[in-house]
């Protein structure tokens, strides 16, 4: 059987991007042509979004029902509407505006207004678009740094309504913590928004996170950084979560995001775009930009497991903090009940020493809900006699981020301002009985 291929035109072969109809044996299915790693495999999109595969030798034809059509990339400038507010759009990588061109394979790296507009037709009801690619990388690539060149992206942006942050979901709610950090002050919303399914499925939530952003920043008071994602898995609503307070709690369901141990701020009906807020204490008093982009390198992040070792705390000298998401109410092993677990004695020397030679030590939990309360057992006296102070019910990767701002910026006060609220990310009180996520 003939090879697809990119230069089958003139010999009326399916090239990838062509929609054909593939027959074997046992099956017949339809869907877009795309690459495949291994010549010994034939590889469809379905109209659902999923791939599916086909052994080349069990194919006995293949019908092309639709040839591809190239995507086009222009930089036209898009007429803008006065009665509408303008939106900047930055992108910073992930899957919330990708679209696979299957002629090559690979992703559009372009951003204009005009393309957004042709991938999401309804932002051009709700806003004037302004938009710039900062980067196509993954969330997991991130560093401090990329954090320190989207603050300074976000300065550059001049008479918006608001901004979005398209960012990869693994590291989203990462991002945005620290980015609340990072803007100590601001007039406008700053809105975080992923998709856990690339644009080109049919299950994607790309385009309805995008717009129920645009639509909330359209007409929002709110003024500060927040995430915008699928509040349930159904396209009926998104959610506003606050920036230092979210968690990604599943790998790929629409709805993996959730607030913990606080409330979220708002609803979007995707339907009917009302807005309904869940509360009234939100930010709404900014006055001025005001950015402090430094974040300092040199801080770390220890989560507690069994079977410790204390070369994985002495791993840590030199730096000048540490975060340990700690077991239960702020727990490490250090002690030695029995004659196994002997190596346990070295474990709180190796704590003291970070500690007496600066480095800010802070214990989080490795709960989800909850947090530290390290007077309960004498475990976490002990912690907190060799100079490890309590993160109360801060998210591990938020303290993380925390920690880096403040040493970079207040490196005096730093101790003390860890243990300050400073954006919503430490609660005074939790109430036992809070409502636990229900999928």
């Amino acid at each position: 059987m003939p090879k697809p291929g990119t230069n089958n035109k003139l010999l009326d072969l399916p090239s990838e991007g062509d929609k054909v109809l593939i027959v074997t044996k046992k099956h017949k299915e339809q869907g877009i042509l795309i690459p495949s790693p291994d010549k010994k495999t034939t590889l469809i999109k379905l109209d659902t979004g999923y791939n599916m595969g086909f052994y080349t030798n069990e194919i006995t034809k293949i019908s092309i029902l639709e040839k591809s059509k190239a995507l086009t990339t222009t930089s036209k400038k898009v007429k803008s509407n006065k009665s509408l507010p303008t939106i900047s759009i930055l992108h910073t990588g992930g899957t919330i505006a990708s679209k696979v061109d299957y002629r090559t394979g690979g992703v559009t790296s372009e951003f204009t207004p005009k393309q957004l507009l042709a991938l999401f037709p309804e932002l051009k009801k709700i806003a004037n678009i302004k938009s710039e690619l900062i980067s196509q990388m993954w969330s997991d690539d991130l560093r401090f740094k990329h954090f320190s060149i989207i603050a300074s992206k976000i300065k550059q942006q001049k008479n918006v309504k608001g901004i979005i942050i398209g960012v990869g979901t693994d590291n989203l709610a990462v991002a945005a913590a620290a980015l609340s950090f990072i803007i100590e002050e601001t007039p406008i919303p700053i809105i975080l928004v992923g998709a856990q399914r690339s644009s080109d499925r049919g299950s994607s939530d790309a385009g309805i996170n995008l717009i129920c952003a645009a639509e909330f920043i359209a007409k929002t008071d709110f003024t500060g950084v927040g995430i915008c994602m699928h509040e349930t898995s159904q396209d009926e609503r998104c959610i506003i979560l606050p920036a230092t307070k979210t968690y990604k709690l599943h790998s790929s369901r629409r709805d993996a995001f959730k607030v913990i141990n606080t409330q979220a701020i708002a609803t979007i009906n995707y339907k009917s775009f009302k807005i309904e807020y869940l509360h009234k204490n939100y930010a709404k008093s900014g006055n001025k930009l005001i950015i402090k982009p430094k974040l300092e390198e040199k801080v770390g992040l220890l989560k507690i497991h069994v079977n410790m070792f204390p070369e994985q705390f002495s791993f840590y000298k030199g730096y000048k903090g540490l975060i340990i998401e700690g077991t239960g109410l702020g727990h490490t092993p250090g002690q030695v009940p029995n004659p196994a677990a002997e190596i346990h004695k070295k474990i709180y020397p190796e704590i003291e020493k970070l500690v007496k030679s600066g480095c800010i030590v802070v214990m989080t939990t490795q709960c989800i809900y909850g947090g530290v309360n390290m007077n309960v057992y004498d475990k976490g006296r002990d912690l907190q006699h060799l100079g490890v102070i309590s993160g109360q019910d801060m998210l591990a990767n938020t303290a993380l981020v925390k920690l880096s701002w403040l040493l970079a910026n207040y490196p005096k006060k730093a101790k003390e301002l860890m243990q300050n609220n400073l954006r919503g990310e430490i609660n005074e009180q939790i109430h036992f009985d809070e409502k636990f996520v229900e999928w």
